[in-house]
């Protein structure tokens, strides 16, 4: 059957087709002009949900909604410090308003690849002595962020973690050196023993195979262990946990997500609160301010988690005076 399509009919139909093409060219051009933000993860998107919900939180509260109004591009290094190159080169080819990173290795990858794409640090230990800022209330070039400089933070948690192994004379140093900012933690731990009156025994690591190995040369040498930090360290948690009840060591950290693993206490930077607060410096800076003139912010909250299943495996009894202290107690 042949179908006869009348002049009338044919105009209107182009007609159609013409005012479509202009919609269709206005959405591209509207997608094209969505901020775009690249978050660059340490290690999976699993590991750092907890870290990535609070970041969109915040976004989400100044306005902005992930695929309508901006675009976050996630790339993930799974831990391994060599394979941030490649996902950076991906980032900056992408055109990336900004790039979100975390911790001191993947801030001085991004500020190693470009001088131009501003980038937001969160949880840098010391951006002035890594070299990452001039200084924190004017940080110069491409970078701003939130830092977690706190000298005496060390001190602190030794302190708790006397109150829960008394007589405490011996304590062990883990962790990996390959991170500009453990040496810096290192440096700290030494000088808040010395102050209280321990030896310390360090056990450097650069890579998952090197775990247990080191604990086999502790053998007696500690009675508590202090844990940096670390990327590394937070994919290896469960073994170094493991390790750490094995030889009866009460392991303190800097961050929750060890204790839930395994560990006995953590006192750190509240991590929710410090990724919460980064969408306010990646607004600004969409809004045309310069990383140069964002002073570097500080942490405001802190959490102090203990573990009583640990505890009472390793014999210990948390005071109740510390367990009135805590954030959170897991049983």
């Amino acid at each position: 059957m042949t179908v006869t399509i009348g002049r009338r009919e044919l105009l209107v139909a182009l007609g159609g087709v013409a005012a479509a093409w202009p919609l269709a060219a206005r959405a591209q051009q509207a997608a094209a002009k969505i901020p775009r933000i690249g978050f660059l993860g340490n290690s999976t998107a699993e590991l750092e949900a907890n870290l990535v919900g609070p970041f969109r939180d915040g976004l989400r509260a100044l306005g902005y909604e992930e695929g309508r109004n901006i675009a976050i591009e996630y790339r993930w290094a799974e831990g391994k410090y060599e394979r941030f190159p490649a996902p950076i080169a991906e980032l900056i080819a992408l055109n990336v308003q900004v790039i979100v990173t975390a911790g001191t290795p993947a801030s001085l990858a991004v500020k190693n690849a470009t001088r131009t794409v501003p980038l937001v640090m969160v949880a840098v230990g010391d951006p002035v002595a890594t070299g990452l800022v001039a200084s924190l209330a004017r940080p110069g070039g491409n970078v701003t962020g939130l830092s977690v400089l706190t000298p005496d933070l060390a001190g602190k948690r030794l302190e708790l973690l006397r109150e829960v192994v008394p007589g405490l004379r011996r304590l062990a140093f883990l962790g990996n050196i390959g991170n500009p900012i453990t040496a810096l933690e290192m440096s700290e731990v030494r000088t808040a023993t010395r102050t209280l009156g321990l030896d310390l025994v360090t056990l450097e690591i650069r890579r998952s195979e090197d775990i247990v190995p080191v604990f086999e040369t502790l053998k007696s040498d500690a009675q508590a262990l202090y844990v940096a930090g670390d990327p590394l360290v937070l994919a290896n948690r469960v073994r170094i946990n493991t390790l750490a009840l094995v030889a009866r060591l009460p392991a303190f950290y800097n961050e929750r997500a060890y204790v839930e693993a395994g560990g006995l206490m953590s006192y750190g930077v509240n991590w929710p609160d410090l990724f919460r607060r980064t969408a306010e410096l990646v607004d600004k800076i969409l809004r045309g301010a310069k990383p140069a003139d964002l002073p570097v912010e500080q942490p405001t909250k802190f959490d102090l988690v203990i573990n009583l299943t640990t505890a009472k495996a390793l014999g210990l009894e948390a005071p109740p005076s510390l367990l009135a202290r805590a954030d959170e107690v897991i049983e």
